[in-house]
């Protein structure tokens, strides 16, 4: 079992901007009755949370089941994941060219994921890292990397919904909209 989260986040807020998106998107999701907003007990890792709106199902695939949680934004530099698991791979931005951390079996690569590993904190510390792709040389920053299944995202907002179902793709295309056209990416994971 478990609960299941799926956090939009916005690649392109600056540190900021990010607070003034986040209540604009929030108050967007209230207008919109995909939220209420009074807030109550119902995310998991955050005292209080957004709970499901009458017209939550205007914002998912299918509508084949009711969210049992709400939402949680989060705002300030923050390494998104896909909690349980993790990426079997980054791409580099420059080059295409995967690196990946696992063999087929699951078995760790030696060295592969220590240069990501090393980045990760020291951008959840500055707000900048680099890491050098073993293919091309160049020295990409961390977030312009790609990670398998959307593993990660490094950003200051995201919006974490816990235990609804897949969102469709118009929503994420009209939440971009509002927080002024940025890039938004779905990270979605396990607990």
């Amino acid at each position: 079992m478990g609960d299941h989260f799926q956090t939009i986040v916005d690649l392109d807020a600056t540190p900021a901007e990010a607070s003034a998106l986040a209540d604009r998107a929030l108050e967007w999701l209230v207008r919109q009755e995909i939220v209420v907003a009074e807030q109550t007990d119902c995310v998991l890792g955050s005292p209080l949370g957004n709970p499901p709106g009458a017209h939550w199902a205007k914002a998912v695939a299918e509508p084949d089941w009711k969210p049992t949680d709400g939402l949680n934004v989060e705002t300030g530099r923050t390494v998104f994941h896909g909690g349980q698991g993790d990426a079997q791979y980054a791409t580099c931005p420059h080059c295409a060219s995967r690196t990946e951390f696992y063999t087929d079996s699951w078995d760790d690569i030696e060295g592969a994921w220590e240069p990501f590993g090393e980045a990760i904190d020291t951008w959840h510390k500055t707000g900048r890292a680099t890491v050098t792709c073993q293919n091309c040389g160049l020295d990409p920053d961390l977030c312009s990397w790609t990670w398998a299944d959307d593993y990660f995202a490094f950003a200051y907002v995201g919006f974490e919904f816990w235990n609804w179902p897949e969102f469709s793709p118009q929503f994420l295309a009209e939440l971009a909209q509002v927080l002024d056209g940025h890039r938004v990416v779905r990270v979605w994971g396990k607990l």
